[in-house]
């Protein structure tokens, strides 16, 4: 995606996310504009919205935003200087509750585990800091590689002549 493509996103994104929260429609509720993609041709643009609230509210809010768009879509075509206004296709944005699914997941396997504490972090980051963690300490670098590899490296440099 180019510069161009990425920049009229932003300004979609900026404006779409003003015109959203001034908007009056009960079905409405708290949105947030995650992101935008426009396509390269600039006659589409998928918005991708998060609602609070649930699977109820998440439908009623995008069936308010679709039936706003005209408005939207007029509003964008005031301020953003481009030589199409878009469709606007409004998607809900399922990444915060992927987010959040995982989330849970690590906090219900934290209690199997155990938290770690800040002291246990800290003490973890000073044993591989002296070197005592059973690996090399930061800053050592540790030369594993046999000899032969050694060799073949400079025979593929060219500094060996090989058999005359």
């Amino acid at each position: 995606m180019g510069l161009r493509l990425l920049k009229v996103n932003e300004a979609l994104r900026e404006v779409l996310s003003q015109e959203i929260a001034a908007l009056k429609d009960p079905r409405i509720g708290f949105v947030t504009v995650t992101g935008v993609e426009v396509s390269a041709d600039l006659r589409h643009a998928k918005v991708f919205v998060s609602v609070l609230g649930n699977a109820k509210a998440r439908e009623r809010t995008l069936a308010g935003l679709r039936a706003a768009h005209g408005h939207l879509q007029q509003r964008i075509g005031a301020d953003v200087r481009t030589k199409r206004t878009p469709q606007l296709l409004f998607l809900y944005d399922e990444s915060i509750d992927r987010g959040q699914r995982i989330e849970t997941l690590l906090k219900r396997y934290e209690g199997e585990l155990g938290p770690e504490t800040d002291d246990e972090v800290e003490d973890m980051a000073d044993e591989v800091a002296t070197g005592e963690a059973g690996g090399s300490a930061i800053g050592e670098t540790v030369d594993e590689t046999p000899d032969a590899v050694g060799d073949e490296a400079t025979d593929a440099a060219g500094d060996d002549p090989g058999p005359s």
